[in-house]
């Protein structure tokens, strides 16, 4: 195994819960977020030699991923014909969308796989806990507009939740 192959899957192994994230973010079926996840791990694959050591392996994985989920999600179009049967290289954990969740968190998933594709990745990595400043990076954007958008973003998810809630529940 060369270095590039050690550092691949180390990278892999320690970031695989933003992969995840992302794909289920940005897929409902789990067949498309199998897609996603392969074409992401082949887009790090590529990227790997390109690692800038001043900032976190994880920015790089996020800008990775969200780039690829957001084209991806775009194109509309399966991958199965473009796909080589690779075996998976690691597992990732399945999301329990029939029970064993909060309500209130399914409905939250679903108002955010509404949102635009730019919106989802900033509110994905606002939820995750990143700072402004490193989701500003992630997405080649100010923080300014980082922190603004954040704030949009938090008022059409609340009228979101809120039409949901009176719509299915009715309540306010």
């Amino acid at each position: 195994m060369n270095d590039k192959e050690k550092i691949f899957l180390s990278v892999l192994e320690s970031h695989k819960g933003i992969i995840f994230k992302v794909a289920h973010t940005y897929c409902q079926h789990d067949s498309d977020k199998d897609d996603l996840i392969q074409e992401i791990t082949v887009q790090i694959w590529l990227s790997i030699e390109q690692y800038n050591d001043q900032y976190k392996w994880s920015t790089l994985i996020y800008k990775i991923a969200l780039n690829t989920a957001i084209s991806f999600y775009r194109k509309n179009r399966t991958r199965k014909e473009n796909t080589v049967g690779l075996s998976p290289i690691i597992e990732f954990p399945q999301a329990d969308e029939s029970g064993g969740e909060d309500e209130d968190l399914l409905l939250l998933r679903k108002c955010i796989r509404e949102l635009k594709e730019i919106d989802r990745a900033v509110i994905l990595l606002h939820l995750d806990g990143l700072t402004t400043k490193e989701i500003a990076k992630i997405i080649d954007t100010t923080q300014t507009n980082v922190t603004t958008k954040i704030s949009r973003i938090k008022d059409k998810l609340r009228e979101k939740f809120k039409e949901y809630k009176a719509k299915n529940y009715g309540k306010h």
